[in-house]
């Protein structure tokens, strides 16, 4: 049964539609924070219908990523990517180019990259937290717009469950850090690790204690 608090995560999506917008795009990143691994954004256009009438039963319970479980997250992950009537783009910034151009400006280019798949290009933004003023597609940016708007989770999900794999496959590659299970977060097992092996090549040299690191040894 849908709640009066869910429905109103389309609030905003149906009050672009009734200005005349045909196709809304949530926008959302994941891996701002981590020590290791690429910055991912998504960029998703739900169904008119699913703004009108409401979610289909199988994405009941859709939420910004951090509020769901690891199973709930690849549940809505499968549901929203194996939908032919769901637009989507995914993009990734790697680590090489996060140090060299700082991770606000990687994460706004993650998003311009996800956007840019999205043919045609949609009317309007929702994009989760600030405004991106790089971004020259209208926008409403919406502070925890992942709890707010549908389509900020949905594309919260995508990115995040997509990142996460990345660096389970990291993990395969780079044994011993442990990103399988801290997928690159600074943990203390991850620090450890660290000072144990030193940075392997998805670190973050640009990043702290990497960065403080690197100072002390010049």
């Amino acid at each position: 049964m849908r709640t009066e608090a869910a429905m109103n995560r389309f609030a905003f999506e149906r009050a672009l539609l009734a200005q005349g917008a045909r196709a809304i795009a949530g926008l959302d990143e994941v891996g701002r924070g981590p020590l290791a691994g690429p910055v991912v954004a998504a960029a998703i256009v739900l169904p008119t219908a699913w703004i009108q009438g409401g979610m289909p039963v199988e994405l009941e319970g859709l939420n910004d990523s951090k509020q769901l479980t690891a199973s709930q997250r690849r549940r809505f992950f499968n549901c929203l990517t194996g939908n032919a009537q769901v637009r989507l783009g995914i993009a990734q910034v790697e680590p090489a180019v996060i140090d060299a151009i700082n991770i606000l400006q990687a994460t706004h280019q993650a998003m311009r990259l996800a956007l840019e798949q999205l043919h045609p290009a949609p009317d309007h933004l929702l994009v989760d937290g600030w405004e991106v003023k790089s971004l020259t597609i209208p926008q409403t940016a919406l502070v925890k717009g992942d709890c707010r708007s549908f389509s900020i989770a949905a594309a919260s999900v995508v990115a995040k469950v997509t990142r996460d794999r990345l660096m389970e496959d990291y993990d395969r590659i780079y044994p011993g850090y442990g990103f399988a299970q801290h997928k690159g977060y600074g943990t203390p097992r991850h620090l450890a690790a660290l000072a144990q092996r030193g940075p392997c090549l998805i670190h973050r040299r640009s990043f702290a204690p990497l960065k403080a690191a690197q100072l002390e040894l010049l």
